[in-house]
Order: structure tokens, then C-alpha cells, then sequence
């Protein structure tokens, strides 16, 4: 009897896999997506600390051969900050390439940024073989991703009621000597942390016409009804104030060694740069790989592609702003309602910024993409600033989530306040795309960030022209080219000699001397006293020719070697 059972379910088993694979192969792959990946993930959803380990341990072990993970440092509960190193290693050393650097989530609650670095890890390596233009950047490019930098209040948002923007170090909010002792209060355990409304007859709120959930603004001239509590919560300490100190405050974005101020002139910018386990890990990552070139961290919301400077007191040298101008326009046409701004100037002042830091301490060119646009909810633009009007938010829900952003208002007792109403908009919506947009959001963001990359400089060595002087020596000049957009040197790198000069070197022969032509149609050249044999050179412009010349002894063969700390390394010998 226990033969024929097992004889079923193995029978049961095996149809249900057959089943399975017939529906995989009758289905017909949309344009845009990688074809049969090997590690199956749904892009409407959002993953906490386990699930994205789950997903890039998964993707690692699929594609050990273009991808590298590791552990670069431990948040404050010791969850692991993982990046994913993503190269073809037959085309050279990761650190040898010109990389691009991406992050997301420096604040916990800016969800949607995981998803975005992940949907990026993914969809490159699971394109590698059906893309051109994906095999071509991981061939000749170094991508690391860093998915989170706050992992642990992350994990609290998704499985907690309450959501913090920092992470978990304990401070000491509201100076009274206790540490995270009067949190906000799930007062109806639905899951979230809402509103609360105390009927009043002389508060200044009352319910919207339309919306009967949406609590607005009563005008001058009007009697309100409510008087509103942004989150629910109880007097736990006893101060007789309400939420004043959950999770420890800090802001992550103003922990950074660059125009870094204190807390008093910069709320949220901790006790010194680089205070933060999360922010020095990073920080460590970032200044032991000097290849990285380029960057794009992932926050939300508003549509916003951010480039730096971050205060008026700074500066962005001209020959960069140029290239900032050049990207952050192409990007308004890949994020349809996004708009290119200048942090100061178009948004507000941050000191201590991650990205101000990696451009004037390490040149790198970034970007920070605040994700989610109102813009999308009806693919036109709404009032209300960057996240849109509260109307359009209701209108949106009532239309294509049918309420499901919404609670329901329910009375409580409240201890203080006694019957209390709480309700209104779950934290998951008005900053957060729903998720039949999430995936799109994924794709056009990771879209700009690969324009990005395709930018990043790519040397050749071109023309080879061996002349003979006579009495055994010869005149040998080389023209390297840089075929993309980006110098392999950012104007601030060089005015401020951030990373070692990039250097030509002729091998193979004894060299008398050399230097750089203006062109290659010049006879003269600039010529290098010292080790002329390794011709040193500020940077190589995007889509330009550097021409070195050396006089030299010997017939050859030669090997020319071109070295960049950002902008690569190729070698090329020639026989004649």
C-alpha cells in the first residue's frame, strides 16, 4: 500500500513539473527582458535583509564566473553589507577596468532604492549572453553594488509597524538621559503607524469632500471638525510628549568627510564624519577602489536626478559641470516626469553628503536618483510639489488600488486624549511606487545608470609609426584614443591630483628620450627629462587623442602599455 502512495505523489510530482515547463515554454518573452534567467525574481515586491541576500547569493552562485560577492562590513546589528562585483575577468582585473559604483537605501525608508540595485545586478548578469550592449559593458567595465547601506531599519519597516529614516544606533533623542524609550504605538495593531484624530470643535481640520479619508486644512474663514496627530503613539516615558524619542536620529547622508558641519547647524549629521558603522564601511570600500569613475546611489521620492554641489559654498569644476549637464539631460528623456536639478540650488542645502564626498575626495562623477514620481500615477503632472497633491494620491488609489492604500478609520481610548480615530494612508504609499509600477521603475532608472556606465573611457592604441634616425635609432610614436564620452579623469581629479597621474610606457627597446605631440602631424615633441620611457600625462579627454613619440635604441618588437587608474589599462606590441 505505501508503494502505490509513494507511486502517486511521485506521478502527481512529475506532471506538475511537466506542467511547469510547458507553461514556461509556451510563454513568449517580452521585449526588454533577459530570457529563461536562471534566477527567477519578482520585480513588484520589496525584499527585506534576508531575501536580498537570498536573491544575490543566488545570482552569485549562477554566474560565478562574472560575479564576485562580499561581505564589505557589518551594520549595527551585524547584519553583513554585501556587494556584488560584477566583470568579465577574462577581459582583465575588476580593479584594472574603469568602475561604476552604485548603492541604494542610505535611508532605511527610501524602499524602492533596493530594488532598483538589485533589478540592476540582475538584469546585467542575466543579459550578459542574449544583450550586446550588456556583454560589451561587463565585459570591458567593473560594475559594484552595494544594494543597502541601512539594512537594519530597513527590516523594520518592512516587518514593524514604525519606520525610521536612520538606522539603529541608540541616541539619546530628547536629552533626558534614556535611550529610545518613547517609540510611535500601533494603537489599533493593524500593522502600521498612521494618523490619529480627536473630533474638536475648534480644530482646524475636516474631512475632504471627495475624500472622505483625506483630512485637509480648513480655510481662514471655516469651523474645523478634527485636530490631527501625524503618527499614532502614547506618553510611554511619561514627559507628556508623544514619539519624541524612538529610533535614534541621525541622517546617514550628512555623515560623509566632506563639508561635513555638526549637528547644531546640520540636523542629523551625528557626532563626526564617519561616526556611522554603515557610512564607514562604505567610505573604506569606496577609497580602496580608485578605478571607480562613476556613481549612482538610489533614495526616493520625487523624480529627481541630483547632481552636487550639495552647498553654495562649493563648487563643481566647469569641465565637469559640462558632463553632469550632458548625462542629467539624456536622463529627463529615459525618466519621463524626472527633472535634472542642482542639490543646493533646485532642492536644499546637505552638508556631510555621500556624493559631494566621492566627487571632491575621490573624483568620482555621481548622481543620486530620488525614485517615484506623482507623474507616474497618471502620466501627467499633478500639483502638490514632488510627491503630488494629497487629492491626486486618493484619486490614484481610488482608481487603480481600488482603497487598497487606505485604513479605515476606527476609534480607541486613548490615554491621554481619550476617544481617539486612527487611520488614513499606509507608509507604503504616496513615497513607494505600487507594484505594477515597481518593475518599470526598476528598468528606467537602471536604464539611466547603464547610459552612464556605456560613457565610461575606452583606450585603444591606434596609429603605430616606426621611422628610422639612423645610427641605430628610431623615432616611435603612438596615438591613444579614448573612444567614450568621459576623460578618464575628472577635472577635480586632476586640479587636486586625487589619484597618480595615467602614464604611456614603451617596452622592448632602450629609450633616449620622449614626450607628447601636439598631433601626430608635429615633429617636435614636449619632451619628459625624467624616465622618458613612462611618458606621464594629466588625463586623456572623452572622445580624444593623446600622441606620444620616443626616440629609442633597438628594432623591436615594441610593447606599448597604457595605464589609467580610472580610465583602464590595455597593452599592444608590434613586431615590425
Amino acid at each position: 500500500m505505501r508503494k502505490n502512495y509513494l507511486l502517486v505523489v511521485t506521478l502527481i510530482l512529475t506532471q506538475f513539473v511537466f506542467a511547469q515547463n510547458e507553461l514556461t515554454e509556451s510563454a513568449l518573452k517580452a521585449i526588454g527582458a533577459p530570457n529563461k534567467p536562471k534566477v527567477d525574481v519578482s520585480w513588484n515586491r520589496y525584499y527585506d535583509w534576508k531575501g536580498v541576500t537570498e536573491i544575490i547569493q543566488k545570482l552569485n552562485n549562477a554566474y560565478p564566473e562574472l560575479s564576485t560577492l562580499e561581505s564589505i562590513g557589518k551594520s549595527n546589528e551585524g547584519k553583513d553589507l554585501w556587494c556584488l562585483t560584477i566583470t568579465n575577468p577574462e577581459t582583465g582585473n575588476h580593479n584594472e577596468k574603469p568602475a561604476f559604483y552604485i548603492d541604494a537605501s542610505i535611508h532605511a525608508n527610501e524602499i524602492q532604492a533596493v530594488e532598483v540595485a538589485m533589478y540592476t545586478a540582475w538584469y546585467l548578469l542575466e543579459s550578459y549572453d542574449q544583450n550586446k550592449f550588456i556583454k560589451e559593458l561587463v565585459d570591458r567595465l567593473t560594475f559594484y553594488i552595494v544594494p543597502f547601506q541601512s539594512p537594519d531599519s530597513r527590516d523594520i519597516f518592512i516587518h514593524e509597524a514604525r519606520s525610521n529614516r536612520s538606522g539603529t544606533v541608540a541616541r539619546d533623542d530628547d536629552g533626558d538621559g534614556l535611550i529610545n524609550e518613547d517609540f510611535p504605538d500601533d494603537l489599533n495593531n493593524d500593522g502600521f503607524i498612521s494618523q490619529m484624530r480627536v473630533k474638536s470643535s475648534t480644530g482646524r481640520w475636516k474631512t475632504h469632500p471627495d475624500y472622505p479619508h483625506l483630512m485637509v486644512r480648513c480655510e481662514p474663514d471655516e469651523t474645523g471638525e478634527y485636530e490631527v496627530f501625524w503618527r499614532e503613539g502614547i506618553d510611554n516615558d511619561g514627559d507628556g510628549e508623544i514619539n519624541e524619542d524612538g529610533d535614534g536620529y541621525y541622517d546617514p547622508n550628512r555623515n560623509w568627510g566632506w563639508y561635513w558641519r555638526p549637528h547644531y547647524v546640520q540636523y542629523g549629521a551625528d557626532r563626526y564624519p564617519f561616526s556611522l558603522p554603515e557610512t564607514r564601511a562604505i567610505g573604506n570600500f569606496l577609497k580602496s577602489h580608485p578605478n571607480v569613475l562613476a556613481s549612482q546611489s538610489y533614495h526616493n521620492a520625487g523624480g529627481m536626478i541630483l547632481r552636487g554641489p550639495g552647498t553654495k559654498e562649493d563648487d563643481v569644476y566647469r569641465d565637469d559641470e559640462q558632463l553632469f549637464d550632458f548625462v542629467g539631460k539624456t536622463g529627463e528623456d529615459i525618466l519621463p516626469g524626472y527633472d535634472y536639478m542642482i542639490t543646493y540650488k533646485d532642492l536644499y542645502t546637505v552638508y556631510g553628503g555621500e556624493t559631494d564626498w566621492q566627487y571632491k575626495s575621490l573624483g568620482i562623477m555621481p548622481y543620486v536618483n530620488e525614485l517615484w514620481t506623482s507623474f507616474n500615477m497618471f502620466r501627467k503632472e499633478s500639483e502638490g510639489g514632488f510627491f503630488g497633491s494629497r487629492e491626486t494620491m486618493y484619486k490614484f488609489d481610488k482608481y487603480l488600488l481600488f482603497g487598497d492604500a487606505l485604513i479605515e478609520w476606527e476609534e480607541v481610548d486613548h490615554p491621554k486624549y481619550g476617544k481617539v480615530e486612527v487611520g488614513g494612508m499606509k507608509k507604503t504609499f504616496g513615497r513607494m511606487p505600487p507594484s505594477f509600477l515597481l518593475e518599470e521603475e526598476c528598468h528606467r532608472n537602471m536604464a539611466f545608470t547603464l547610459f552612464q556606465a556605456s560613457l565610461l573611457p575606452m583606450i585603444s592604441i591606434e596609429d603605430f609609426e616606426k621611422k628610422f634616425l639612423g645610427n641605430g635609432l628610431y623615432e616611435i610614436t603612438v596615438v591613444i584614443f579614448n573612444q567614450k564620452t568621459l576623460p578618464t579623469k575628472l577635472a577635480v581629479d586632476v586640479e587636486h591630483k586625487l589619484t597618480r597621474p595615467d602614464w604611456i610606457r614603451l617596452k622592448g627597446a632602450t629609450v633616449i628620450s620622449g614626450g607628447v605631440k601636439d598631433s601626430e602631424y608635429e615633429t617636435d615633441f614636449d619632451e619628459q627629462k625624467h624616465n622618458p620611457e613612462k611618458i606621464t600625462i594629466d588625463r586623456i579627454d572623452g572622445n580624444s587623442t593623446v600622441v606620444v613619440s620616443w626616440i629609442v635604441s633597438g628594432s623591436g618588437p615594441y610593447a606599448i602599455e597604457v595605464n589609467s587608474v580610472k580610465g583602464g589599462k590595455v597593452e599592444k606590441t608590434f613586431k615590425q
